[in-house]
Formats: structure tokens, sequence, C-alpha cells
């Protein structure tokens, strides 16, 4: 600890004794501004520093240098935005998987059941799925260590390692309660960018993409090359609904895929014009003509909306969904000593036309703290390429707008609380040599209802939006003495709303039979397949390949079609 105070005295004593340094007789305002800025730094500095060497001396606990440096950190971040952080060296490999995709490990996620944690989704190809793992095995120890009432993070800590390296797994097959123990080699696990690319009907492509990690436009470069491959393709659809961005060159990359060399992409600009750079494709194209749809959502968020607020601007797709995110915010790292990083924003994204897709100014916050969104006053008109009216104030509007689908909390509670999956691994127990068409499967009736028999003795920690609005609704009648008036009719509204468990389970029985269907499909075809599935009943994607097909509309929407504000 007193190395670390040692240190940064030196540091403010040298900032301050610099400052004086370059004090010249006749200043410039903006010298003195520059100035008066290193010498706050300094004086901060040396206050942190005074505060922690307090804290570590006299505080009536014993507290840890590193914990105190940490929360500091955390502190002064908070007053940034959401997106900068401090990485220490313990948190750097999370980081690398985030950014490259790559870990060492057998390559399978796992998730907890009862006292034990089971195999939950093995990647194809994997060293898991290679020694013949199948979701719902469960893992009974790991290098002679018995692995129950292990927690999940310590199970995956221990799959994860060097690659070349062995663990030994004993598991008990979920499909015959049989004991095997297995010798997995780690390897560079690399999870997939694009986990379904083909054709669903009429010849219209489908490419799912979900990240921007390293290697991410290889894969959607092998996807289009599959789809052209056909010699029929009449469009394509990419896919980028809840991708949450990431490595912002691999979206200017695939830009590239659909777009002259030297198009502009993206621009980023820091605190003034000094810092602008421009990024231009410069890769050759596949596929200069080919009409796209591209599909986003409230949470397409960095890279994917950079993509499609480019393709946007060019007029070179039609963007359907709902409006995006609006992260416009780019972050850089940088090395802060003893392995650890600052990961923190230094500057701004703007696409072709010149709008900033960031929806939020974090430099300009409440006095609550919260920060607001850009209001219509400052809300600026810009054009694409053919002219058409675009706008900025964050995220990017679509050209055609579809409703979203929002799944009921009944069913995504019984998806957190597991149930789905648990049922799913008894039904592969009883199905495991039953072969399924991809795009057909369905369960019974008679299967549903063994769904319903399972659930029965279930807690599900669920209640109604509508239950919690009709329970806010009698409270503010009792503050406001109206019991006496409109009692009677919640009564009334209270025998209507029916929801509890077994009841639900029929109202939203459509939901739950396709979340099952897509649980069952995935453990029949991996990731990939229930990819597929899901693709071919989705409403969406009708809607996308009914316009690509439409050419006359499609071609309209980009040579005339004005955007709406918002």
């Amino acid at each position: 600890m007193m190395r670390f105070i040692i240190y940064f005295r030196v540091v403010c004593v040298a900032i301050i004794m610099a400052t004086a340094a370059l004090l010249p007789e006749y200043a410039t305002a903006q010298e003195m501004e520059h100035q008066r800025k290193d010498f706050e730094l300094g004086k901060s500095i040396e206050v942190l520093a005074n505060i922690m060497r307090e804290f570590e001396a006299g505080y009536v606990d014993e507290v840890s240098p590193s914990k105190l440096l940490k929360a500091a950190a955390d502190g002064m971040i908070m007053a940034t935005d959401p997106y900068s952080e401090y990485l220490s060296e313990e948190s750097m490999a999370d980081f690398e998987i985030l950014t490259t995709g790559k870990y060492g490990g057998v390559g399978s996620l796992i998730r907890k059941r009862g006292d034990y944690v089971l195999f939950a989704q093995p990647y194809k190809g994997s060293p898991s799925d290679e020694a013949g793992i199948r979701v719902g095995d469960k893992i009974l120890a790991i290098d002679g260590t018995d692995a129950k009432a292990m927690a999940v993070g310590e199970i995956s800590s221990r799959l994860k390692g060097e690659p070349g390296t062995d663990v030994e797994v004993v598991v008990e097959r979920n499909h015959d309660s049989s004991v095997d123990t297995l010798r997995i080699t780690r390897r560079r696990i690399s999870i997939p960018s694009v986990p379904y690319a083909g054709i669903l009907r009429d010849d219209i492509g489908y490419i799912c993409h979900n990240d921007f990690i390293d290697g991410s436009y290889d894969e959607v470069r092998r996807a289009l090359e599959g789809l052209l491959a056909t010699d029929t393709l009449r469009g394509v659809i990419l896919d980028y609904r809840s991708n949450g961005g990431g490595v912002m060159q691999e979206a200017v990359k695939i830009a590239s895929l659909f777009v002259p060399r030297g198009e502009l992409v993206v621009s980023l600009m820091g605190r003034d014009s000094s810092s602008l750079r421009q990024f231009r494709t410069e890769l050759s194209p596949l596929a200069t003509d080919l009409p796209i749809v591209v599909l986003v959502n409230g949470t397409s968020a960095s890279a994917s909306e950079i993509l499609a607020g480019a393709l946007q601007d060019m007029d070179r797709a039609v963007i359907m969904g709902q409006r995006t995110y609006g992260k416009g915010l780019v972050q850089g790292t940088r090395s802060v000593g003893y392995n650890g990083y600052l990961k923190y924003t230094t500057a701004k994204y703007y696409i072709p036309s010149g709008r900033c897709i960031q929806a939020l100014n974090y430099s300009s916050r409440r006095s609550d703290g919260s920060v607001e969104s850009v209001p219509d006053s400052l809300i600026s008109e810009y054009h694409t390429r053919s002219g058409r009216k675009v706008y900025d104030g964050g995220g990017i509007v679509p050209d055609c707008k579809i409703e979203p689908q929002y799944v009921s909390r009944f069913a995504l509670t019984l998806y957190a609380m597991g149930y789905l999956e648990d049922w799913a691994d008894e039904y592969m127990r009883r199905n495991h040599d039953k072969s399924i068409d991809l795009r057909t499967f369905s369960i019974t009736d008679a299967d549903y209802d063994d769904f319903k028999r399972f659930i029965a003795d279930k807690d599900v920690d669920y209640e109604s939006e509508t239950r919690r609005a009709l329970s806010r609704l009698k409270e503010a009648v009792r503050n406001d003495l109206y019991d006496e008036q409109l009692n009677g009719i919640i009564e009334e509204l209270e025998r209507y709303i029916q929801d509890d468990k077994m009841s639900n389970l029929d109202t939203y029985r459509n939901e739950i039979v396709e979340a099952l269907n897509t649980d069952i499909i995935m453990r029949h075809y991996y990731n990939g397949g229930a990819v597929e599935y899901s693709a071919c009943k989705d409403d969406t994607v009708a809607a996308a390949i009914e316009l690509l097909l439409d050419s006359e509309e499609y071609e309209r929407i980009l040579r005339e079609q004005d955007l709406e504000m918002h």
C-alpha cells in the first residue's frame, strides 16, 4: 500500500511541477486552461491517495487496498456512462471471450438442476459433442472431485483450461441413467456468430447473425457464398434482432459484402473534429445488387446499428422491425498497470448520412442522475443517398415498422425457472431414439397434458401485469376513499382475472408449446436447428420474405419513402 501511495505522490508532484515549469510569462487563455486542468488532475489524484491511505491505516476493520481501488474506479466510472469499466486482471479473460468469442474448454453451455449441474447445450463439433455428451447429461464428478452441490461457476472454471489439456468428467446419461467416465481434450472453442443460414422458401435466403466478434465477417461471407451457390437466390434476410454489437471493424467488413469498395460506412469523432476517423469498405463485394431486408429490434445495438444504418443511408437495404437501441458510443481500452485495463468511451459513431446513432446524452444528467433521450426539438433531418429523409436522435428507425411480438411473462417465468428444460429432459428420456422433422415437428396434445401434470406440483412465482395493476388500483381506491363506490366493480374484475398457474397453462398454451418444441429441436439439431425452426414460424421473417418477393414495393421504399422521426 505504501508503494501505491508513494507512486501517487510522485505523479502528483510531477504533474504540478510540470505545470509550473510550462507557465510562460504571458500564457494564452488556452494554455492557462490546459494548465488548470493538469493542476486539478494532480490535486484530485493526491486527495484520492490520501483517502485510501487513511482507510487502510485507521478504518475500524481491516480493508483491502485493491478493493478500495476497485470501488474508487467504479465510482469514477459511474459518473460517465454504462459502457466504461475498470477491467481487473481477473476479469480480462471474460473480456477476451466477449470480444473474440473464443476460450479454452469443452464447448458446452451448462445449467443447474437440483444438486447437480447438467450439460445444457453442447456446441456442434465441440470436444463435448465429439465425446458423446448430450443435453441433460448430469455431471457427477470432475477430475476425481465429487461435483454434487458445486455451483455453475465452479463447474465452468473446471471445464475451461488450456487447449490440449484433458479433463475427466463422470456423467450420468439423461436417456438411461447409465454412468460413463469421459476424458475430454480441451480445445480453443469458437462460439459461432452465425448459428444458421439457409433458404427458407421461394428462393429467399436467411442469415442469423448473433454478434460482432473477431471472425464474424468470415462466417457471414461463408454463409452468403453458400446461399449464392444456389443460383436462384432472389433476396436475403439479415437478422440482427437482439444483436448487441461488438467489434466495429467487423461491421465495416460485412458491409463490404454488399457495396463497392471505397464506400463510407462509419465515422468516429471524439471531443473535436481533429479526432475524426473514417472507415470505408476495402474488400471485394459478393452481392452488390442482391435485394436485402435487415431485421432489427429494440436490443439491436452498436455494430449492428452501424451496419443497418449504413445500408439504409446508402439505400442498399430495407430495414424492418422496431427502432434500435441507440448505442453510438465507441469504447477503447488502455492499460492502467498491473495487468488491469480501463475500457472507456472515446468517440461517437456517425453513419454515412452524418447522423449519430446515440440515443442518450450521458454528459448532461438530471439532478437525480438519470439521463434523458434527445427531445424532438433537437432532432435533425438528414438524407439518404437517394434523398429520403432520415433523422438522428438515437438508433435506427426502420423503413417498415413491425409491432414486436411479446412473449408472456408467465412463459418467460417457466423458462427462467428451468421447468421447460426439465420437462424436455424427461421427454427426451422417453423419446431419445425418435427422429423428428425439423420444420414440422410439434409435441402432441398428450405431450402437453403430460407437461401440465409435470408442472402441477411446482411453485411458479408469477403474477400477471393485469393482477398487479388491479392491486395498485385497489390501493389507490383505498387511499382516495373511493372504497364504497368502487369496491363492487373491483371485486367483479377480480372474478374475471384468471391467472393461477393451471389456467395460465391454458391461456399461454401456444407460446409454451413453441418454447418446448424449440428446446426439443435443439436437442436433435443443435442451436442452428432451433434458429431455423423459429425463423420458419416467425411473422416478421414472413413479412420480410413477402417484401423481397414484391420487387416493385421493395424498390419504391428505397427510392422514395421518407422515414418517420420515431
